[in-house]
């Protein structure tokens, strides 16, 4: 429902319904289907916890975009109405701290900007008008005023003359590393913090220094204010050699900035600073290991008072992804990966002590409401994409708020999840995950797909992946099969560790171990299997080439070919330099990396080979997947490129989705279909 007052609107709340598909009948998603289903984000419970403000996001492939609107439900009867939106995309819902106003980001008018709604009624009115867009804000805890986020020119003169040059070109001049940022060049430019004034508008830089603030990488809420506003907590990286440093530090100020002084000083990588209620605490997670992204992240107290910083979880083996203090400022719900799936706890301070509230599928984004006993979360799992939920602050009476893409989902057949696991050569316990094609018939046998996941450390979860998605996969006819090898999360950090400077030992041996597994299953083809990954998992596929003849078909979505190379060509460095254990230069380092790199085992290659690879992938050049390509067609290899000009390490275009979609799951049925 479409309201031009939000007062109106909310008095005439109805239930958000799904765009129905005309003529859909039982079976998986489709393409189309999956990369157009509407998506749910950014849950935010208003101070008196009787709304949930929400963003909506709906891919279009005449667009060829996603579209975002600003939705709010109300958490007694779940039906929701839209803010009014003309033009543009609203998205990052953000209640005030009376609960008078609600603010969000929008392009109705142009660039990015931050506009205010009254919720009691009325229109929607711009506060900012920041050059180059606001990328994130938050309230003051006065409501007076906001604080938010932009890129700001800084410090490069050679990019600045290259603009304002008579006759500019599209040269670029560069003396320093981190020149560049995932998909982005970064020269000459800085992120910085504004404090702007509801009553005036007067903006003022509060962080006009050589730093970026909050930082670019390794990252987290970034930002906090004390209880009565009087200091902020920030987070940036102090040290010079960003592209070497996990070193985030955390820094109080006061409201303009100044008087700034670190509270942390451990060279890993410390952030998400949030104030306790009381005002006794600023919590924030830390991974202790200098240059290691995937360290446990452990919840951390810094006592105001005394200035003491101590571990909360200093014996716990699983990592805290994310927390929000409880209002009694007696505990934090955390959001804990955990075994294929990610948990709610809550932890009690200073304590310690745990309990799991939530479990089962994937719950992120946990919000309470500071007035009233009840968080939201967002909860997805392999059958059903992301909906606001809604529990008691015990995590009992748990409840779905918003039911955006029910009537697509019950349309569909989609089987269960099913776990399976084994013991791995270390003696570890291996777990992974399976899922069945619509319509299964025990008494047939069917192609396999067997997923790798990236990271290194990550994990394979019950959830509803954006990109790797096992019911689109399944939905084709395939089982799918995908294996949380040594590296994963959620296994305790000793699992987690066990990858690094060990990328084709124990992860392949454990799926080798676990293909074993699956393709002993009596309705799995072992002569009709395939296997794909991104990222270390198309590092995987590459290596899995050059080591084994048990697929088909394979495909390496942006790849790692040759660590060597890879090393001279990615911004953050300080992941290779972990991984491997130093720089080319190091000859210890260089060993293993030409012990474990894909491409000097390139003439056991046999497989056919999908290569997918785009311009501005920045983590891993492009050059690695051309390397790839090249080695396949000189040895008379099948092989067939797919190559982005406009996307980065993820695809992200719907049309661009459609095509990857396409083009991968064509080639296995090319090669693993019966008429294939």
């Amino acid at each position: 429902m479409r309201a031009t007052r939000l007062g109106a609107a909310l008095a005439l709340l109805l239930p958000l319904g799904p765009v129905a598909l005309a003529g859909q009948d039982r079976g998986g998603p489709g393409i189309d289907d999956f990369i157009t289903l509407p998506i749910v984000s950014d849950p935010q419970v208003s101070p008196d916890g009787n709304l949930v403000a929400y963003t909506l996001s709906t891919p279009s492939f005449e667009e060829n975009r996603a579209s975002s609107r600003v939705w709010i439900a109300d958490l007694a009867t779940a039906g929701s109405t839209q803010v009014p939106a003309p033009a543009g995309n609203d998205r990052a819902p953000r209640w005030s701290p009376d609960g008078r106003w609600l603010a969000f980001i929008s392009t109705r008018d142009g660039a990015a900007q931050i506009w205010r709604l009254p919720t009691r009624g009325g229109d929607p009115v711009k506060l900012t008008s920041s050059h180059d867009g606001i990328a994130d804000y938050l309230w003051e805890p006065t409501g007076k005023a906001l604080y938010y986020w932009t890129d700001v020119s800084w410090g490069d003169s050679s990019e600045a003359a290259r603009r304002a040059a008579p006759w500019p070109t599209e040269a670029r001049i560069f003396t320093e590393l981190f020149y560049r940022h995932w998909n982005e060049w970064r020269l000459g430019v800085r992120s910085h913090l504004f404090r702007v004034e509801l009553a005036d508008g007067t903006t003022t830089d509060v962080t006009p220094f050589d730093r970026d603030v909050p930082p670019l990488a390794l990252g987290g809420r970034d930002i906090a204010f004390s209880p009565v506003g009087t200091e902020l907590a920030v987070v940036y990286n102090p040290d010079s050699a960003l592209a070497t440093s996990t070193n985030n530090d955390i820094f109080v100020m006061g409201p303009d900035g100044s008087a700034r002084q670190a509270i942390t000083s451990s060279k890993g990588n410390d952030h998400s600073p949030q104030y306790s209620p009381d005002g006794r605490y600023i919590a924030y997670l830390a991974m202790p290991t200098p240059g290691f992204e995937a360290d446990r992240q452990q919840l951390m107290l810094f006592d105001r008072a005394s200035g003491r910083r101590f571990s909360v979880t200093p014996r716990w083996e699983l990592s805290v992804s994310a927390f929000q203090w409880l209002p009694d400022a007696r505990g934090v719900l955390a959001e804990v990966e955990e075994r294929g799936g990610q948990a709610i706890y809550r932890i009690e301070v200073p304590t310690g002590r745990t309990t799991r509230l939530v479990r089962g599928g994937t719950n992120s984004a946990v919000q309470v409401a500071s007035a009233a006993e009840v968080m939201v979360f967002l909860r997805s799992t392999a059958r059903r994409a992301p909906e606001v939920w809604a529990a008691t602050l015990d995590g009992k009476n748990a409840r779905p708020v918003t039911r955006v893409n029910e009537e697509r989902f019950t349309g569909w057949d989609l089987p269960a999840l099913e776990a399976f696991g084994f013991q791995s050569a270390r003696s570890d316990s291996v777990f992974g995950w399976i899922m069945k094609p619509p319509g299964f018939d025990p008494g047939r046998r069917y192609p396999l797909l067997y997923l790798i996941h990236g990271g290194p450390q990550g994990a394979w979860l019950d959830q509803w992946h954006g990109r790797w998605n096992y019911a689109t996969f399944a939905a084709r006819g395939y089982v799918v099969a995908a294996v949380n090898f040594h590296g994963s999360t959620g296994y305790g950090q000793n699992f987690t560790n066990s990858i690094s400077r060990n990328w084709g030992g124990l992860p392949y041996d454990d799926l080798m171990k676990g293909l074993d597994i699956v393709a002993r299953l009596p309705y799995v083809d072992s002569t009709r299997m395939g296997a794909a990954g991104a990222s270390y998992g198309g590092y995987m596929v590459y290596w899995m080439a050059g080591h084994t003849n048990r697929f088909r078909a394979l495909v390496a979505h942006d790849g790692i070919f040759n660590p060597l190379s890879m090393t001279g060509t990615t911004e953050e460095l300080w992941f290779p330099t972990w991984e491997f254990g130093g720089t080319p230069a190091d000859p210890a380092a260089r060993a293993l990396m030409e012990k474990w790199s894909p491409a000097n085992f390139v003439a056991n290659w046999r497989t056919p080979m999908l290569v997918v690879h785009s311009q501005n992938d920045y983590r891993v050049d492009i050059s690695e997947g051309l390397q790839a390509f090249t080695a396949l067609r000189l040895r008379g290899i099948p092989a067939k490129f797919l190559y982005f000009p406009d996307e980065d390490h993820f695809v992200t275009r719907p049309r661009n989705r459609r095509l990857w979609w396409s083009t991968v799951l064509d080639w296995f049925d090319h090669y693993l279909r019966p008429e294939g």
